[in-house]
């Protein structure tokens, strides 16, 4: 394959990328030169004990945070290239972020919630509204779309922050335990809509998590330990996105 062909295929590539907090001898190194490519429509997660560098990585490829060294390429973009201005934008236009905490606006619908990364792009309300729908749709939440967050359940405000990931139509969906405020049957529904949406729509999701089980639902997972990759591999019999739909419709 020519390193054009290549090139298309990578939605992430990360080469000797270094974090280090602190100087002197309070200096810390979190991530020690590592190296990830993470293919368009691949669902990768990574786990790691406490410590071990998982959300440094991930608030890296999500230009949350500079790196010490090393090199970041989201869409074909080098993050250390762009400015605050122009990482502001990749940030908001090209990476989908979906969190443990749920951070939906209170005073908000839920549709509201959803449309408001574009709202703010200065997208026209009602082109937002109707992206925002068709959004709400694919993760099985447009019934709830008048609802404010209070009056939703966990699971609900969950899949209503992956609606609003996925809204801008992103290169990327990083996702930070997103299971890990919900119970089991919600959870599940939540990872077999990630799974949904690196099948059927090839959406690019790299998920931190703790999880064995949400894990299972990944192409690949590969494991950190002191802020060195430590291993990778593919799990043998990758938990299919029905099993999670079915056993929340079966909890219900």
């Amino acid at each position: 394959m020519d390193q054009g062909s290549e090139n298309a295929r990578v939605a992430v590539e990360v080469e000797g990328l270094r974090k280090a907090f602190g100087a002197g001898d309070t200096r810390v190194e979190a991530l020690h030169g590592v190296d990830l490519k993470v293919e368009h429509g691949e669902f990768l997660a990574v786990m790691g004990p406490s410590g071990s560098g998982k959300s440094t990585l991930l608030h890296l490829i999500g230009g949350l945070d500079r790196a010490s060294g090393g090199v970041v390429i989201v869409g074909g973009e080098d993050l250390a290239s762009l400015d605050d201005d122009s990482l502001t934008l990749l940030r908001r236009r090209r990476i989908g972020f979906v969190f443990q905490v749920f951070n939906l606006l209170p005073i908000l619908t839920a549709e509201g919630n959803v449309a408001l990364p574009l709202v703010i792009d200065g997208i026209d309300e009602k082109e937002a509204a109707r992206r925002a729908v068709a959004a709400m749709e694919s993760v099985d939440i447009s019934h709830r779309r008048s609802h404010r967050p209070s009056e939703l359940s966990g699971g609900e405000q969950q899949r209503v922050a992956v609606a609003r990931a996925l809204v801008t139509e992103p290169v990327l969906i990083l996702a930070d335990e997103p299971t890990g405020n919900l119970d089991s049957a919600s959870g599940d529904h939540v990872i077999a809509i990630l799974r949904r949406l690196a099948d059927e729509r090839r959406q690019t999701i790299l998920m931190v998590t703790h999880d064995p089980r949400d894990a299972a639902a990944a192409d690949r997972v590969i494991t950190l330990k002191d802020g060195r990759v430590a291993d990778e591999q593919r799990p043998p019999e990758r938990r299919p996105a029905e099993d999670g739909l079915r056993e929340f419709e079966g909890s219900r």
